[in-house]
């Protein structure tokens, strides 16, 4: 009896041994890049407003975005709308800005810029077509009411990201 009860725990044991989790790994590479083109300069026109437009003698920020796959992703750039960096300011800056469409690879691209949608200081693009697309990014901070920006560095971020649908 004994060796009856033995048998059947080695059983058991035996057919619980027998069971695995196999892991299955996988890595996804996104077939779009982001890539700064250009870095952004802030000119000073007046004393109370800093812009990127060359008029300004400031440097519009380009973003590249490369697709491999049309209508897989979307390009979501945001303008700014608060230094990351600068000196102490005691009174409010009024930020306007757009996103446009500065170079393309392929002419179809061009209707990006009629197709965008904007809300707050964002920009949403849906990358159609395949290629490589050049954004600029406008940026420009109004200092109070004819009120002068205190000396000092000032820096603010342009975000571009690709967002896989």
């Amino acid at each position: 009896m004994f060796k009856k009860i033995v048998a059947a725990f080695t059983a058991l044991f035996a057919m619980s041994s027998g069971a695995a989790d196999v892991p299955i790994t996988g890595t996804v590479a996104s077939k779009c890049v982001v890539t700064t083109d250009t870095v952004g300069i802030y000119g000073n026109p007046t004393p109370s407003v800093l812009s990127t437009a060359a008029a300004d003698a400031g440097v519009e920020p380009i973003v590249r975005f490369d697709v491999i796959r049309a209508d897989y992703y979307k390009a979501v750039i945001t303008y700014p709308n608060s230094f990351s960096e600068s000196p102490a300011l005691s009174d409010v800056v009024n930020w306007t800005g757009d996103v446009t469409v500065a170079e393309v690879t392929d002419p179809l691209m061009s209707a990006y810029d009629q197709n965008k949608i904007n809300y707050d200081n964002v920009i949403e693009v849906d990358l159609s077509v395949a290629g490589s697309t050049w954004f600029k990014v406008e940026s420009q901070a109004d200092y109070g009411f004819d009120k002068a920006f205190p000396a000092g560095t000032y820096r603010a971020i342009v975000s571009a990201e690709c967002i896989a649908l």
